[in-house]
C-alpha cells in the first residue's frame, strides 16, 4: 500500500512547528528558573542581614576598652552577614556579595541621669546591618537589577558580659 500525502510542500512542517515552540517553551522555562533565583536571592538578602544583626547585638561595640574581642567586631559581623558564620568563608551565600555591601552601625544610648554608665555590648542602644549597592544579573538576559537597600536593626544584648568582670 502506498502511502499519499496532502501535498508535498507540507513536508518537514512538523519539525518547524516543534523548533518554534520548543525554542518558546525553553526560554518561558529559563526566565521562570531565572525569576525563582531573584526570589532565592532577595531571601537570602533579608536573611543574611537578620542573621548579622541578631550576631551583632550580642557584640561589644567596636573597639570597646575592656570588652575582649571588640577590634575585630565590624568584619566578624561582615562574615556573618555574608558566610553564615563569623570567620571568613571561601564562597559567600550571595553571588557578588562583598564586604563593602554591608555596613553595620552601632547606636549606643548613655546611661540615664543618676545611673552608672553600663556601656557593655550594645546595651541600651541598637544595632542596624544594612546590604546596599548590590545589583543581581539575570543569567539569560544579562539584564541587571538594583537591589533595594536591606536593613535589619534591633535592640542591644548584654550576653551576660560585664566589663572588668571575668567569667569562672
Amino acid at each position: 500500500m502506498k502511502r499519499h500525502t496532502k501535498n508535498h510542500s507540507e513536508r518537514g512542517t512538523a519539525i518547524v512547528e516543534f523548533a518554534i515552540t520548543a525554542a518558546f517553551f525553553l526560554m518561558m522555562i529559563m526566565a521562570i528558573i531565572s525569576g525563582g533565583h531573584l526570589f532565592f536571592t532577595h531571601n537570602a538578602m533579608v536573611e543574611s542581614t537578620r542573621r548579622g544583626a541578631r550576631y551583632a547585638a550580642n557584640q561589644c561595640k567596636p573597639n570597646l576598652a575592656g570588652c575582649p574581642n571588640s577590634d575585630t567586631t565590624l568584619d566578624r559581623v561582615k562574615n556573618v552577614v555574608l558566610y553564615g558564620t563569623p570567620a571568613a568563608g571561601t564562597s559567600p551565600l550571595v553571588n557578588n556579595l562583598t564586604p563593602s555591601n554591608v555596613t553595620v552601625e552601632y547606636s549606643v544610648n548613655t546611661a540615664p541621669a543618676g545611673q552608672p554608665p553600663t556601656d557593655f555590648g550594645v546595651a541600651r542602644g541598637t544595632v542596624s546591618v544594612k546590604i546596599v549597592n548590590y545589583s543581581y544579573t539575570f543569567a539569560v538576559a544579562a539584564k541587571i537589577i538594583n537591589m533595594p537597600p536591606y536593613q535589619t536593626t534591633v535592640a542591644g544584648e548584654s550576653a551576660g558580659f560585664i566589663p572588668g568582670v571575668t567569667c569562672p
